[in-house]
């Protein structure tokens, strides 16, 4: 994750840049200008954070290399709570039981 202290420079150069914007623009187009700068920072801070750790990048689909839920991309297996086997499904092919707990 991106640290608190980067965070917070990001956080008040925006701030600084937006309200130097509405100074120079005139009143509806400062305004814009800002949001647009509030809206395109925290973006791209988290495009930034997610290729460091590896993750989706700037995918939209969510089918990038290591994505998903939890970072996993393989999905959810189940472990039958009678025969204790692992397997993917509705009931476990080893008993026919439907008692199972998810393993992430």
């Amino acid at each position: 994750m991106i640290n608190y202290k980067t965070y917070l420079i990001f956080l008040f150069g925006s701030l600084a840049v937006s309200i130097g914007l509405q100074m120079l623009l005139p009143f509806p187009y400062g305004l814009i200008a800002a949001l647009a700068i509030f809206i395109v920072f925290p973006l791209f801070l988290r495009n930034r954070a997610m290729k460091r750790m590896g993750g989706m990048g700037s995918d939209v689909g969510g089918g990038g290399s290591g994505g998903g839920f939890f970072g996993q991309s393989q999905g959810i297996k189940y472990i039958c709570l009678a025969c204790n086997n692992k397997y993917k499904g509705g009931m476990c092919p080893r008993c026919g039981s439907k008692m199972k707990r998810a393993d992430f």
